[in-house]
């Protein structure tokens, strides 16, 4: 027995190791987010030296919304606490955090010790730090001498301790050692750490807290949903780095970890999504001011990110009870689901490594085939913005893709994304808009030349030729995340452009109507309730109009509202579709009309009980239902954002092509194959 546990200690060793690799990682980008003013932190420089880097909005966002969380509640707790002469913080697994430095330099500590506890190796490191570093010992009021065994520094009111979590009976014996008083109220902290002990070990400590504290809170940051796309990414990349989450097999979503808490001693306890936190729990202003920091156009990466991170707090013999998350409807259960869609990966004759790809656009030029452009993904093995054309022909049953030839005297693509691409004719395709970094103007307008007759059975045989386009209608096509609908008014064809955002502007909501034949803007005269502003929605022509549904409005909130613009005799006037039950908000999809019904395929939305599958609603009755995909026959996450889609009517297919993103810090992820759904069945039952 002594060998076999001997041996599980040496292994607990070496993982412990990685997972302070992870500890070391998130502090380095709470210094970054820091230094481009997500936080007011400026002890963080000073416990990460020179380990600095530059991070990316996204990852800055991530950790800010995970900062602001844990501010929320402690300092929610040390005012619920004032009146008591004497308050603790234990901080589980706090690496080279700065929050007890944060705390006392804001005059937050008059009766509170904070008790910070890690892997030996890491408290000897910090300790040493906090000695060598005027600013930060001169804080703590270091009482000088050498400190022996598990205590590797000792304030008045800071005790930093180096010992393994995992080891209940030492944790216990050293916090007695350091004076942990079990009868003073207790807050104890844990920012993805428990995930990282066995289950069994960390349930046990959730336990001890309850039973051995009789004035107890505890503040709970961790990962959630490991089996959806996102989830699935990002419980890889942890495997990578040896650093497998524990936790997300028996405690998957928030009710579980709610029953764990409740379960295992706690009186209450409140547990939300970090989209839920950032919309509920921090005002208004300080959105705004978080949105406007940097350049920004990750917003499907910043929101799943968002919904598979937790806060959680609980509290057992607190009066009055701590509930620093406030209570919102957030528990309206799982999406009633109509049905299922099987996923298929389509026969092919040729790899389509091309279409390994996000933000780009696809179009029918001509029946079975498909142009793809744009996007950001995988070109010569790099991730790149894509500058290759590609295409898919359909040959006896079978999809043949390829790339394309695209050749200009003087034109440049410019590798854009996030424009659109609309065929006027058999041969030519109006691109508008786009971008190619989000703190870059927008682009303007293309033509895309290519053959009437495209008999060809090798893609590659294809050429598009790139027109330059210099028209009066310019200034409206410099944006991207916006639509090109082709409408009808008196018998000419018009072009409706909508929504999407720029660089100066986050979000727009004006419209044009452009000429086809001029590309010049016409006064058309519109009328009705008009929708607020949006991008990243979808856009189909219907009876000579178009179907808006859904997108990110101005608050990068998702909408759920439906508009149709109709052709009046004088103009045209938007009407609000009803849809019941009602739509569920989303952005990022996109969508088709086949028979009076309009098809949502995929996109984003904050219920993080389920991803998006299909939507139909009947334009008609107003029905609305929502269908899973089923994914058992790939091999791979399929992420429905950010793609593009094809939709056959005869055959009533639907092809996905390309879709993902940046998965937070956890990595690329792009959809390798064409996907095939067939429609049949809900589209005749629906």
């Amino acid at each position: 027995f002594s060998a076999r546990g001997a041996a599980r200690k040496r292994q607990r060793w070496s993982l412990s190791r990685q997972v302070q690799g992870t500890g070391g990682s998130s502090a380095v980008s709470k210094c970054s987010a820091a230094a481009r003013g997500y936080i007011q932190d400026r002890f963080l420089r000073l416990l990460v030296g020179q380990r600095r880097r530059r991070r990316a909005p996204l990852v800055h966002r991530g950790y800010y919304i995970r900062a602001r969380a844990v501010d929320h509640c402690v300092q929610d707790f040390l005012l619920k606490t004032h009146s008591h002469p004497r308050t603790q913080i234990l901080s589980l697994g706090a690496g080279f955090d700065s929050l007890y430095f944060r705390l006392k330099d804001m005059g937050l500590l008059h009766h509170t010790v904070v008790y910070e506890v890690d892997f030996p190796n890491v408290a000897w490191q910090k300790a040493t730090l906090i000695k060598r570093t005027e600013e930060l010992s001169a804080l703590v009021g270091d009482v000088g001498g050498e400190e022996l065994g598990v205590i590797t520094f000792s304030g008045e009111d800071y005790k930093l301790l180096g010992v393994d979590l995992s080891e209940l009976p030492e944790l216990e014996r050293a916090l007695e050692q350091a004076g942990l008083d079990n009868e003073v109220p207790t807050l104890f902290i844990a920012e993805v750490v428990l995930t990282y002990m066995e289950n069994s070990r960390s349930d046990a400590l959730i336990q001890w807290a309850a039973e051995r504290f009789s004035r107890a809170c505890f503040l709970l940051y961790e990962q959630m949903h490991p089996e959806d796309p996102f989830g699935r990414v990002m419980q890889q990349h942890f495997r990578q780095l040896n650093s497998a989450l524990h936790s997300l097999a028996q405690y998957p979503d928030c009710e579980a970890q709610q029953r764990r808490f409740l379960e295992k001693g706690w009186t209450e306890c409140s547990v939300m999504d970090m989209n839920e936190f950032f919309t509920c729990c921090t005002p208004e202003d300080e959105q705004r001011r978080v949105q406007a920091l940097e350049p920004f156009d990750e917003y499907e990466e910043w929101h799943l990110k968002c919904s598979h991170y937790f806060v959680l707090t609980a509290s057992k013999g607190m009066e009055p009870s701590w509930t620093p998350l406030l209570p919102i409807s957030h528990h309206d259960g799982p999406v009633r689901m109509a049905g299922s869609i099987t996923a298929a990966v389509c026969a092919r004759c040729l790899e389509v490594s091309g279409l390994r790809r996000y933000g780009h656009r696809s179009v029918l030029i001509k029946p079975n085939v498909i142009l793809t452009t744009g996007g950001f993904g995988e070109e010569d093995g790099q991730h790149c913005r894509m500058r290759n054309f590609h295409v898919l022909i359909k040959r006896a049953g079978c999809w043949r893709a390829g790339c394309v030839k695209h050749k200009s005297a003087d034109t440049r693509w410019d590798e854009r994304l996030y424009h659109t691409v609309s065929c006027l004719s058999n041969s030519l395709a109006l691109v508008v808009g786009g971008r190619t970094s989000p703190s870059s103007a927008a682009l303007g307008m293309l033509w895309l030349k290519f053959p009437e007759n495209c008999n060809a059975s090798d893609p590659e045989d294809m050429t598009v030729e790139l027109v330059s386009l210099q028209p009066a209608a310019e200034p409206a096509a410099l944006r991207w995340r916006h639509s090109t609908t082709e409408v009808i008014f008196k018998g000419e064809k018009y072009l409706f452009l909508y929504g999407g955002r720029s660089a100066t502007e986050p979000v727009l909501g004006d419209w044009y109507f452009l000429h086809t034949q001029e590309l010049s803007c016409a006064v058309i005269p519109v009328e009705g309730p008009i929708p607020e502003s949006r991008h990243s929605h979808s856009a189909c022509g219907w009876k000579g109009g178009v179907l808006i549904a859904g997108g990110l409005g101005a608050a990068e909130q998702p909408l759920g509202s439906v508009f149709f613009l109709r052709e009046l005799e004088h103009g045209f006037q938007w009407q609000t579709v009803e849809t019941h039950p009602p739509l569920i908000p989303r952005y990022s999809h996109t969508a088709h009309v086949h028979d009076g019904k309009l098809l949502l395929v995929g996109g984003v939305w904050f219920h993080s009980s389920s991803v998006p599958g299909i939507t139909v609603i009947d334009l008609v009755t107003g029905l609305c239902l929502d269908y899973t995909i089923n994914v058992e026959h790939l091999e791979w996450p399929l992420m429905l954002h950010n793609h593009s889609s094809v939709f056959l009517p005869d055959e009533k297919e639907l092809l996905l092509i390309g879709g993902g993103g940046n998965c937070f810090s956890f990595g690329t992820h792009l959809n390798p194959e064409l996907v095939s759904l067939s429609l049949s069945d809900i589209l005749t039952s629906s």
